[in-house]
């Protein structure tokens, strides 16, 4: 499990999807998720300090944590299966731990409020994390490059490729997959 920091939430210019950016506490590794756009604004609104006449959904839940006198300990991006990003929300009340199953984008716009960890497993980056090696990374390369990437690559031609890959694994590449987060069905 690594612990992963915010690194940026964006827009893939072609399917207008939002994303958001998690990179390694500790390395250059980066994850993109494919979020709703409901989440992407709790995410952003909260970052930026922006304040709503009423709760927010991700308001309300962390408000009712805080009434019951729990608290979101950490997140983590648990799985990545059939194109779908899974997450776990820990949760402590009087002592006592609880995971309970989310969305990755939920997970996260929860950890913002509670200022709680997030984590991914070591598997999903495996699998869907975007490695810059050097010592030094120039962040606004890494940006520019995954903009002109996003540009051009929808949520579907991701599956597709890694399904090709993973027909036919490149011995010469080590380059890591990406999957896109499959929120467009659970949506209520």
């Amino acid at each position: 499990m690594q612990e992963m920091v915010i690194y940026g939430v964006s827009f893939d210019l072609v399917g207008k999807q939002p994303i958001v950016l998690l990179k390694t506490a500790d390395g250059n590794k980066f994850l993109p998720i494919w979020i709703g756009h409901p989440e992407a604004a709790a995410i952003l609104m909260k970052l930026q300090g922006a304040a709503t006449p009423r709760p927010l959904t991700h308001d309300l839940f962390s408000e009712t944590l805080s009434q019951l006198d729990a608290q979101v300990t950490k997140v983590c991006v648990t799985e990545l299966r059939d194109s779908t990003f899974f997450a776990t929300i820990t949760i402590q009340q009087d002592g006592g731990e609880i995971e309970v199953d989310s969305r990755p984008s939920d997970a996260i716009a929860l950890a913002v409020r509670a200022e709680a960890p997030i984590f991914a497993d070591d598997r999903v980056l495996e699998e869907s994390a975007i490695e810059f090696e050097g010592e030094e990374v120039n962040e606004e390369e890494i940006v520019d490059e995954f903009r002109r990437f996003l540009d051009q690559v929808t949520p579907e031609e991701f599956a597709s490729e890694l399904a090709e890959e993973q027909a036919e694994p490149d011995d010469e590449e080590e380059l890591s997959d990406l999957e896109p987060e499959s929120e467009e069905d659970d949506q209520d």
